[in-house]
C-alpha cells in the first residue's frame, strides 16, 4: 500500500517491531490478521497526525486507552487530533485503543502491553474496578503517568482527571428537569451505560440528590447495562416504559439515545423532557430536530488539551502547574448550539 512513511514510524505508531511492519507491507505473511489491521490503523493515524509527524521537536508518544461507544471514541479521536498542532512546544504524537464494550480483562490487557513496550503517557477512559486499578499502578510503577479522561478512577494513583464535575451536572441535570416538568404529573427514566463508570454513578448520585430535595413526589426508575448501544438500550427503556406508566421524561447518563426515543415512539408515549450528555454526532442531530431537551456538554478538546499538558509536565516539558480543574458544564439547547460541533 502506498503511503510516504519510513517504516519505523509506522513501527512506533503501531507499538511493534520493524521487522513486523515490513512483513505486512510487503505480503510477506506469518503475521496475524489483528496485527495486520494494527500496521493499517498506525498508516491512517499518521496520516491524520500527518502535521505532527514532520514536526522537529522533543516528541512525546501517548496512548489514549477508551472504553465507550463509537460514536465518543469517534469524537475524542477528533478533538485531540484538532488540538495536536497546538501542543507546543513539544510534539504529541496519539495511539488509539478503542472499544465499545467487553470485559475488564480486556482493556487490562491493553494496559499491560503498554506498560511493557513504553508510552511517555497513558490518556484513560475505564471503568472503576480493581483490575483496572491494579493496570494503573503497574503503568505508574514502570513510570508511565496515567490521567483519566471523563470518569475518574481515584483510587488509581492516575496522575490527574480530565473532565467535568460529574455529581455537578447530574444536580443540573434535576434542576432542569423540574423546571421543565413543572407541575405536570410524571416520573423519570435515569439511563446509565453501566454500573462501573464513575462519572456516571456521580451524576446519578447529583440528580437523585437533587430530585429528592426538590421534586419528592416524582419516583425515578432507573435502568443500567444498555453500554450506550442502541440494541440493548431499546429494550432496556421498552421493558421500563411497558412496566411503568408514568414516565414522562428522561435523563441518559450513559447514551443509547436514538434507542431510547424509538422506544416511546413504538409505545405511542411522549417525552415531555430529555436531558442528555455530550454533542456527539447523535446527540447535535437529535438537539437540531428538537428531540433532546437539552445537551450537558463539556469542551472535550479543552480536557484532552490539559491531559497532554498533564503528561508534558510530568516529564518537565512545561513549568509546574496546580491541580487539573473541572472543565465547565455547558447548557446547550437548540437555540445556542456551538458553530462547529460533533454533528
Amino acid at each position: 500500500m502506498g503511503h510516504p512513511f519510513p517504516i519505523r514510524e509506522i513501527a512506533r505508531q503501531a507499538g511493534l517491531s520493524e521487522a513486523t511492519v515490513d512483513r505486512v507491507l510487503n505480503g510477506r505473511g506469518g503475521v496475524r490478521e489483528s496485527t495486520a489491521q494494527e500496521v493499517h490503523r498506525a498508516i491512517a493515524d499518521l496520516d491524520r497526525q500527518r502535521t505532527q509527524v514532520r514536526l522537529v521537536g522533543r516528541t512525546f508518544m501517548v496512548d489514549v486507552v477508551v472504553q465507550a461507544p463509537e460514536r465518543f471514541s469517534t469524537a475524542v479521536r477528533a478533538a485531540l487530533e484538532a488540538e495536536l498542532p497546538h501542543l507546543h512546544p513539544a510534539v504529541v504524537r496519539c495511539r488509539f485503543h478503542f472499544r465499545e464494550t467487553g470485559p475488564a480483562a480486556e482493556q487490562v490487557r491493553a494496559l499491560d502491553r503498554i506498560a511493557r513496550r513504553g508510552s511517555q503517557g497513558v490518556i484513560l477512559k475505564a471503568p472503576d474496578v480493581p483490575e483496572v486499578t491494579a493496570a494503573v499502578g503497574r503503568l505508574t510503577a514502570a513510570g508511565i503517568p496515567v490521567v483519566t479522561l471523563v470518569t475518574d478512577l481515584p483510587a488509581s494513583g492516575r496522575l490527574g482527571y480530565a473532565g467535568s464535575d460529574n455529581r455537578a451536572a447530574g444536580a443540573t441535570a434535576a434542576y432542569l428537569t423540574g423546571q421543565w416538568l413543572g407541575d405536570r404529573p410524571g416520573n423519570v427514566l435515569t439511563s446509565l451505560s453501566s454500573g462501573f463508570f464513575r462519572n456516571e454513578e456521580e451524576r446519578e448520585m447529583g440528580f437523585r440528590s437533587v430530585m429528592r430535595a426538590r421534586h419528592p413526589e416524582r419516583s425515578l426508575v432507573e435502568i443500567a447495562g444498555g453500554q450506550g448501544l442502541d440494541a440493548t438500550q431499546y429494550d432496556l427503556v421498552r421493558a421500563a416504559l411497558e412496566r411503568e406508566p408514568e414516565i414522562r421524561a428522561v435523563y441518559s447518563i450513559g447514551g443509547g439515545n436514538d434507542a431510547t426515543l424509538r422506544a416511546f415512539a413504538d409505545l405511542g408515549r411522549a417525552c415531555a423532557v430529555f436531558i442528555a450528555h455530550d454533542l456527539d454526532h447523535d446527540n447535535t442531530r437529535l438537539l437540531r430536530e428538537h428531540r433532546l431537551s437539552a445537551v450537558l456538554h463539556h469542551d472535550l478538546r479543552h480536557d484532552l488539551r490539559e491531559a497532554c499538558h498533564a503528561v508534558m509536565r510530568f516529564h518537565g516539558a512545561l513549568p509546574p502547574a496546580g491541580p487539573l480543574l473541572p472543565s465547565a458544564i455547558q447548557v446547550v439547547t437548540p437555540y445556542n448550539m456551538p458553530a462547529r460541533t460533533g454533528g
